[in-house]
Order: structure tokens, then sequence, then C-alpha cells
């Protein structure tokens, strides 16, 4: 992937749609607040929204973050996302209509089979990766499980997927990690530079 591809070049009053989905418990929340806060150092205007679906029990949590010259809503309407940013592998597909075509879309192949599933009577599918490729043949299923293992913490897919975001954003690394060690406790300062190398190491940088 190029960097650079969003804001659309030559186009200074497009704005930028991000969404981010996943499940309670990984980070998504605090993600997006580093991501706001890197777009206003930039000089953005950033408009964000965020829905927790009973978040603490592994329920649906997403955001969405705009930035441009001038944003007046925090909303996305479906089909008007530029990028997608997936922490779990069924909320990409579950998802994807919120992109515009072409989109940039980046997810786990993390799985959190959610409890119903352990009744037997709903069934998580085993092809969801194939099912996305065939709507979003661009999209990129990321090895995020041997990632976390590689860097040796199981809690920082929301900072693994910043550096994924960073490899696509007129934006200078160092501003991302600036903002990042500002997020984090300083005992964790090292773990997240370390998933943020990561993220951008899964995307060619």
């Amino acid at each position: 992937m190029q960097s650079g591809r969003f804001p659309e070049r030559g186009n200074k009053m497009a704005n930028t749609n991000i969404i981010l989905v996943g499940v309670g418990g990984q980070g998504i929340l605090l993600a997006s607040e580093v991501m706001s806060e890197v777009f206003r150092r930039a000089n953005f205007d950033v408009k964000k929204s965020e829905v927790h679906g009973m978040a603490q029990r592994g329920g649906v949590v997403s955001s969405h973050v705009r930035f441009g010259e001038k944003v007046y809503s925090p909303m996305i309407e479906e089909g008007d996302a530029d990028i997608m940013l997936s922490f779990e592998l069924m909320e990409a597909l579950r998802w994807e209509h919120y992109l515009k075509p072409n989109a940039f879309l980046a997810t786990s192949n993390v799985r959190m089979v959610p409890p119903i599933c352990n009744s037997g009577k709903v069934v998580y599918p085993e092809d969801t990766a194939e099912s996305l490729k065939k709507i979003r043949p661009e999209a990129h299923v990321l090895d995020i499980e041997n990632a976390l293992k590689e860097v040796g913490n199981s809690k920082v897919t929301n900072v693994i997927m910043l550096g994924v975001l960073s490899t696509i954003l007129e934006i200078p690394e160092k501003n991302w990690l600036e903002v990042m060690k500002e997020a984090v406790p300083p005992k964790l300062v090292d773990v997240n530079i370390k998933a943020f190398a990561m993220g951008r190491k899964l995307m060619g940088n």
C-alpha cells in the first residue's frame, strides 16, 4: 500500500472518514482517541463518535472518526467510509457495507467467538475471511494473532492497527509515536512502540 493515500491528493476540502470496529476490551476507544489527537496536531478539524455495545462483556464497539479542513458531523453514513480498521474478523464482514467502493479495509484475522456460539445454536462461520474477500477483494486480512505473539503482549491489537493506519496517511510516523507515548503508561511505552512498528511491518513498511 502506497503511503499517503489519504487525505485525497489535490482535494483539500475532502474529509477522510474512518471506522473502527471490534469487541469490548480490544482498545478501540483508545485507538480513536490517539488518532484524533494526531489529526488535531496536524491542524485538521476532527470529529468522532463512539458506540459501546456492552463493551465490558465482549459486545460490539465501534468508533467513527472524521478529519479534514472542516468537519460538521462525527457520523459516517453507510457507503461513505474511506477506511475501516476491524479488530475482529467477523466484524469486518458485518460492517463492510459502510465502505466506499475501493476503500481501504484492514482486519485482524483473530476470531473472538461470542458466548452464544457455545450453546451450539449459533455457529461462527469458518469461511469468514473467504466471504469477506469475495465482497472486498482488496481487503487486507492481517495475521494479528502471530503479530501479538511476536510483540509479546496480547493487548496491543489497537496499536498494531494504528501502525497499519499510519502507512496510508500523509502524517509523519514520529507524530503518531509522540501522541502514543503520551497516551499509555510509561511502563508500556516500549511494547507499544514495538506494536506500532509491527503494524507498519505488516503493511510492508
